[in-house]
């Protein structure tokens, strides 16, 4: 697919059976939104669901732990995002955030069987710090390899696997079955990040043979800054798996009061404080959205907008930091500029906002429920005039601001 023109582009749009998702979403006029990948954009509904739950708040009070489902909110929507991962209900739950979720199911695995954790070294720097810690408490060895040599590396000695799914920087995609397969034919359980892979790629679990998962549900899944993470967890491990950090809702019964701890007999068993119940709220209006689309579609229209946008970027003097091969890459583009942060900058004040990771990665995130065909001609010739006349190089886009 060549579109040789913005009419052309715009065409695509015109086809495009995902094209009305966008008015669910609210959205900066002019504004070309490539950085989902790092925030999504906010669901029309999330307002509405975030006033009812507000509304729940001053008029039922307490009450609403029962009326309105709070108590049942990390499981009702864990397994609703369930469906989205390809598990089966009561292997999902909701709370904390990513970091510590990583941090509860590495300890789980490591408390089913001692030994080295092994991760890559381009993994995530939140991972890799979660995981030095994990390892030092436990005092096993942490081992850190190339991404690329993550699969040889998996030797029979290993107890767990740890990896992000699809690489923040450049979109690379492990291929999740082949390197389960790889942990358990040593023995080893894997631990998977998939915050740049749910609502961005296919998904199955239980497909894969997964053991534990841990994931954001603020960028693809449009969930809202600090919106609560999940962790999956195997059904066939639930009767075997430790919470590190047991807390009352991740307890049986919790309203019980027990003074000694059971855990619950599935994934609930991994929450441990009250849920976040405004953030969640916000959260479910957008996997509600997510429920009446098919992934399949969103995946097809991601591969052909990376496509395009790669297409209409060659001869810029970028070079390509994702895979070429599409069934390699997230939902995203990566191009290497030895001003990379000038140039992103430069873009959002042209109103094209991605975003940049060191040390020379300009990152673009391609989100198909809102991006839409012709923003891929549009970014391009702004990014192609923003190389031309050298802009990036003003000393207002040198000045590094809080969050790139």
């Amino acid at each position: 697919m060549r579109p040789s023109s913005r009419e052309e582009f715009l065409r695509l749009d015109a086809e495009d059976p995902l094209a009305p998702i966008r008015e669910q979403f609210d959205l900066p006029a002019q504004l070309i939104y490539l950085d989902g990948n790092s925030l999504g954009a906010m669901p029309r509904q999330a307002r509405n669901q975030l006033a009812e739950a507000i509304s729940q708040w001053s008029n039922g009070l307490i009450s609403s732990w029962n009326d309105a489902g709070w108590a049942e909110a990390p499981t009702r929507v864990g397994d609703k995002i369930g469906r989205l991962l390809g598990a089966h209900p009561s292997e999902v739950v909701m709370g904390d955030t990513t970091s510590v979720n990583l941090y509860k199911a590495l300890s789980a695995a490591l408390s089913l069987q001692r030994g080295p954790i092994l991760t890559d070294e381009q993994n995530f720097p939140t991972d890799l710090y979660i995981a030095g810690a994990v390892a030092k408490k436990y005092g096993v060895e942490l081992r850190r390899v190339p991404r690329n040599r993550l699969g040889a590396a998996i030797q029979r000695g290993v107890a767990v696997v740890t990896a992000t799914h699809v690489d923040y920087r450049t979109g690379h995609m492990l291929d999740m079955r082949e390197l389960t397969k790889a942990a358990h034919d040593v023995g080893a359980l894997f631990v998977w990040d998939l915050c740049h892979s749910a609502g961005a790629v296919p998904l199955d679990l239980n497909g894969a043979e997964v053991d534990l998962a841990v994931g954001c549900t603020y960028k693809f899944l449009n969930g809202g800054p600090g919106a609560p993470a999940y962790t999956f967890a195997a059904r066939r491990l639930h009767g075997d798996l430790d919470n590190p950090i047991p807390g009352w809702f991740g307890h049986d019964q919790p309203f019980d009061f027990d003074s000694g701890y059971t855990p619950a007999p599935d994934a609930r068993r991994f929450l441990t404080g009250t849920p976040a119940i405004l953030s969640m709220a916000a959260l479910e209006a957008a996997i509600d959205l997510w429920l009446t689309i098919d992934i399949a579609l969103v995946r097809s229209k991601s591969v052909a907008l990376a496509d395009l946008l790669i297409q209409k970027c060659q001869g810029f003097g970028l070079e390509l930091a994702s895979p070429a091969e599409p069934s390699m890459r997230g939902s995203q583009v990566s191009f290497r500029h030895p001003n990379a942060y000038g140039l992103v900058r430069a873009l959002a004040e042209v109103g094209v906002v991605g975003d940049h990771r060191p040390p020379d990665i300009a990152r673009f995130g391609l989100t198909p429920l809102y991006t839409r065909y012709v923003d891929m001609w549009d970014a391009a010739e702004k990014l192609s005039e923003v190389l031309r006349q050298r802009t990036y190089l003003a000393p207002r886009f040198a000045a590094r601001v809080g969050v790139p």
